[in-house]
């Protein structure tokens, strides 16, 4: 089971994710929605495609681009597709 946290609240849990460059996708249907907020920031992976964030808000407190997801990724990277991995503090686990 993967688990994100941040501020000891569970952002994402699932035992059905992938792993990418050390970095954890958790599926979109295990996020817990009320804490995820669109940002406007992209940036491009050479050979992922482009990325999306989210900012992760939870009692008032913001982690401005804390997550990340590939709405259309290149073909090499479709498993990933819509999946979300962390940064910034989130603490992810396995």
């Amino acid at each position: 089971m993967a688990k994100a946290q941040w501020n000891s609240v569970v952002l994402a849990q699932s035992d059905d994710y992938e792993k990418v460059e050390g970095n954890i996708y958790f599926p979109p249907e295990s996020l817990n929605r009320e804490y995820f907020f669109d940002s406007d920031t992209t940036t491009r992976c050479f050979w992922k495609g482009k990325a999306k964030y989210y900012d992760v808000v939870i009692d008032g407190k913001v982690n401005r681009d804390a997550a990340w997801y590939y709405p259309s990724p290149s073909r090499l990277a479709k498993k990933i597709q819509n999946h979300v991995a962390f940064w910034k503090g989130v603490e992810v686990s396995e």
